[in-house]
């Protein structure tokens, strides 16, 4: 994953950091922190411009985001429900938590779509809902653009920081790539083994 992620940016440029963070929110297993963090190496390598990299990197964001939001919208919200009933263990959630979660979206969805882009795979997963309530569209491209451009400044920010100050550092990128990858999958696969769905008393 990591060397996959390393051709791109060295072979690519900015379009690579682009397509990756395409590729991040449409597949979550591909962390921005790790895109960013080589994306803030290379700045301070001299190989970007900082803030070219961050409109860059926020455009493929908004882009990535923005196909969950079709798909939301295009599969609407009771269409959806034949399919968590039936893999709700997969999802992590169920119907009962779907209604709250649509109500809530429809009276805070832009404040959430905003504070979403702070958390891990909730990022992504938030465009989902905000297209089957029919958020407005330019709204959701705003707060989108507005939550990641803080997020991927601090993730580039930090890159270059330590880029700056530390030689070798690509040695250690390979093995923190895989701790936060595997540290995801952890995460996934702990809410998958202790979910269990809400009963009628608990609504």
């Amino acid at each position: 994953m990591t060397g996959f992620i390393l051709d791109l940016i060295q072979g690519w440029g900015y379009f690579g950091i682009f397509v990756l963070m395409v590729l991040e929110n449409v597949f979550p297993p591909i962390p921005s922190e790790v895109i960013m963090g080589l994306g803030g190496i290379a700045v301070a390598q001299g190989r970007f411009d900082f803030w070219t990299l961050i409109a860059v990197a926020v455009a493929g964001t908004t882009a990535g985001n923005w196909v969950w939001y079709a798909i939301g919208r295009w599969i609407g919200y009771e269409r959806l429900k034949p399919f968590v009933d039936r893999h709700g263990r997969w999802l992590t959630l169920d119907w009962a938590e779907v209604e709250r979660l649509h109500g809530f979206f429809l009276k805070y969805g832009p404040a959430i779509v905003f504070a979403a882009r702070f958390m891990p795979v909730a990022r992504t997963m938030v465009s989902l809902p905000a297209g089957m309530v029919r958020m407005n569209q330019a709204k959701f491209l705003l707060w989108t653009a507005a939550g990641s451009t803080i997020w991927i400044s601090a993730l580039a920010g930090a890159g270059h920081w330590f880029g700056s100050r530390f030689a070798n550092l690509d040695a250690f990128v390979g093995p923190v790539a895989l701790v936060a990858i595997g540290s995801l999958v952890l995460i996934y696969l702990w809410r998958v083994i202790t979910w269990r769905p809400h009963r009628d008393d608990d609504r």
